[in-house]
Parts: C-alpha cells; sequence; structure tokens
C-alpha cells in the first residue's frame, strides 16, 4: 500500500500529512509527499508538528515522480494547483482531493502566523484519520 500526498511546494501541507500518516497509519503502509515545485521544507511547518509531538525536521521537500505516483494506490492532492498539475494516473490508482488552505500565505503577527499553521495541521490530521479508518489502515 503506497499513498503519495501532493502539494504544489513539498514544505507544508503534504510535509504534515506524510508525518501524520507515517504516525497514525499500520505497519507497512508507504508514505510518500512531493511537490510541483520543491520550495523547501517550510519551519513553521517543522514547529507545529513538533508540537504535536511528531519530528519531520529530517524530511526534505522532494519533486513529485511519475514512476512512484503511477504505482501509488492513492494520490492524495492537498491544493487546488497540485490537483491541476499531477501527471494521469492508470485508473487503478485512486485519487482524491482535500484542499486546504497555504499556511505558508498567512499573514499578520507570528501567533496569527502560527494559529494559521496549526488549524491546517489539525484539519489534515482530521482527514487522515478519517480516511485511514475507512481503509482499515489506522493504527
Amino acid at each position: 500500500m503506497l499513498i503519495y500526498f501532493l502539494c504544489t511546494g513539498n514544505s507544508c501541507r503534504s510535509q504534515m500529512a506524510e508525518g501524520l500518516a507515517r504516525h497514525m497509519a499500520k505497519e507497512g503502509v508507504q508514505i510518500r509527499s512531493a511537490g510541483v515545485e520543491a520550495h523547501g521544507l517550510n519551519p513553521r511547518a517543522i514547529k507545529v508538528m513538533k508540537e504535536a509531538g511528531i519530528d519531520i525536521s529530517a524530511h526534505e521537500s522532494k519533486l513529485m515522480n511519475v514512476d512512484e505516483i503511477r504505482r501509488a494506490d492513492f494520490v492524495i492532492t492537498l491544493c487546488g494547483d497540485a490537483r491541476d498539475r499531477c501527471p494521469i494516473t492508470p485508473p487503478e490508482v485512486k485519487r482524491l482531493h482535500w484542499g486546504f488552505e497555504d499556511p505558508a500565505r498567512a499573514q499578520g503577527s507570528e501567533e496569527e502566523i502560527m494559529a494559521v499553521f496549526r488549524r491546517v495541521r489539525d484539519g489534515i490530521r482530521s482527514q487522515i484519520e478519517q480516511f485511514l479508518h475507512e481503509q482499515n489502515l489506522l493504527r
């Protein structure tokens, strides 16, 4: 079982999704994330994930791998840009779209920006928990 999270820059949403899914999925489920571009890992994403007890600091921002996407059981896009730019997949690859705002674009004070990161993290966590439960893949 391979679950592939895809976002624009693989810096926030898809990285958080990868970390959360690895933490929540049963043994043997492979989790990957990538971007249609590679923007580097966002330090605020690392910080909010650490608050949730998950360390993603060793993750790297990666470009999507078309071969891996075509081998995936699920490709889950986390933003409209990734949904629109994801390559064609074989019919057996199930594609899902979970649209989340880009926390990297949040403005305001540091606390206001971090609140957006936390809201997105918690939304992704909720979506992953529901998905893994439905697929009987939740630990």
